[in-house]
């Protein structure tokens, strides 16, 4: 068990802001679900009374804190691993081609949308959503999902039964089943949070391709949680000889040849097709500050 633990606590450790976000779901979802187990019903409804987001505006002014806390908030065990699954594999793609800064502040803006889509629905036509409680990381995962959708929407992925699909038509599907759901599920609430994450993560994608990073305005969240995601580094210093600016952007532009040559590669055959020192290669220019 002590070994189990430690190695936990390594990966913890090591894995970067995307295995610490998944990490800090899990732990907040076993500590909830310990506190039902001793404590009883009473207590679980307190607990949502709390930390999820509430339809009405009147209780958000008391408890502002609920716009962030309910996108970490889990009590059902298919619902933690859905999202957490879902989390990893578009997290890790999103990773291939952003910086982490970048995935946090995607995730805090996506919930923070999605919990706004949910009010204010839920508000305008109280007579087919009416009135509840919304919680879940769903929106903050579907923004991401979304943004690398539309940012590689020929990058591939192998689905069961199917075989390899573009992420575009899985976005797209997926877009269309929480409409549908909305009027025939008894999660219309959580639909709606859906087409917030949706819409915000194609409206992240689309300004950032005109040079405008949304996440900035929510970098300070990423700040406040510094200790939480982000690697201790040892500072190494090396000395090399300086080069000058004719050196340094005939470097730059070699490197961007690289990199758009190993991307037309995926959008022609997807992830697997490309070599391990490939793979190597845009994780490493992905990992670089822009």
């Amino acid at each position: 068990m002590a070994g189990i633990i430690q190695e936990l606590k390594d990966l913890y450790k090591n894995g970067g802001v995307l295995i610490r976000l998944i990490f800090i779901n899990c732990v907040i979802f076993l500590i909830v679900n310990l506190i039902f187990l001793f404590s009883g019903q009473p207590l679980f409804y307190f607990m949502d009374y709390w930390f999820s987001l509430p339809s009405n505006p009147t209780d958000i002014l008391s408890k502002p804190w609920t716009l962030i806390t309910y996108m970490f908030y889990h009590r059902e065990i298919l619902h933690i691993l859905f999202n957490m699954l879902n989390l990893y594999w578009f997290g890790k793609i999103f990773l291939m081609y952003f910086d982490e800064k970048k995935l946090v502040g995607l995730y805090f803006l996506g919930g923070i949308a999605g919990g706004i889509f949910y009010v204010l629905f839920a508000n305008i036509f109280p007579s087919v959503f009416g009135s509840g409680i919304l919680m879940g990381a769903s929106a903050a995962i579907i923004a991401i999902m979304f943004a690398a959708a539309f940012y590689i929407p020929d990058f591939k992925l192998f689905m069961v039964f199917i075989g390899q699909v573009k992420l575009i038509y899985i976005a797209i599907f997926s877009l269309f089943l929480y409409v549908v759901m909305i009027a025939s599920s008894k999660n219309a609430g959580g639909n709606l949070a859906h087409l917030g994450g949706a819409f915000i993560g194609y409206l992240w994608i689309k300004q950032y391709k005109q040079g405008i990073d949304l996440t900035k305005g929510v970098s300070w969240l990423f700040s406040l949680f510094k200790g939480l995601f982000t690697r201790k580094k040892l500072k190494v210093s090396h000395k090399r000889p300086p080069i000058d600016d004719l050196e340094y952007n005939r470097q730059k532009n070699v490197n961007q040849k690289e990199i758009d040559r190993i991307l037309d590669k995926i959008s022609k055959g997807g992830y697997e097709s490309l070599s391990k020192s490939e793979k190597d290669t845009l994780f490493k220019m992905s990992n670089k500050p822009n």
